[in-house]
């Protein structure tokens, strides 16, 4: 279980996967928490997606995705990449969906950076929302609630 994580993460990232000791969670399946603070641009926004389709492949769980700073951005429906890029916004929408995964994004960190839902949208009377399902806005609560809950808290990005 352990060897399939490593190549799954060395896979999805073109060979520069991570480096996990090799007795690291050999035998049993852990529980994850995801915290990503960088935005979609960010080289480590693709590595946590990649971790986390990883992690779930080698049979570990996922309890929650926590989307804070410049990581809410890539919850927005409206982030647009150019064509020659890989559009992670969609993609994380994608697994999040399939997956049935508890996606959350902090609530002050997008309402700083205009990502809204339908209710925040109407609260402020702002035009549009550009945050729908399977998004969740949310406190920061819940990234401390999912620590308790999972066996390790994996973060991607930030200062």
């Amino acid at each position: 279980m352990l060897a399939s994580l490593f190549y799954a993460c060395n896979a999805h990232l073109g060979g520069s996967g991570f480096i996990i000791p090799a007795n690291w969670l050999a035998g049993f399946a852990m529980k994850f928490a995801i915290a990503l603070f960088s935005p979609p641009y960010a080289p480590s926004s693709r590595r946590a997606l990649r971790f986390a389709q990883a992690a779930l492949a080698s049979g570990h769980e996922i309890v929650r995705l926590f989307f804070y700073q410049d990581g809410v951005h890539s919850a927005s429906s409206n982030v647009v990449c150019a064509q020659d890029e890989v559009d992670l916004p969609r993609e994380w929408r994608e697994f999040v969906h399939a997956q049935q995964l508890d996606g959350v994004v902090c609530i002050a960190a997008a309402l700083r950076r205009g990502v809204l839902n339908d209710d925040e949208a109407q609260r402020y009377s702002r035009t549009a929302a550009n945050l729908d399902a399977p998004w969740e806005l949310s406190g920061l609560g819940q990234l401390h609630e999912a620590a308790q809950l999972a066996d390790r808290l994996v973060c991607f990005g930030g200062p």
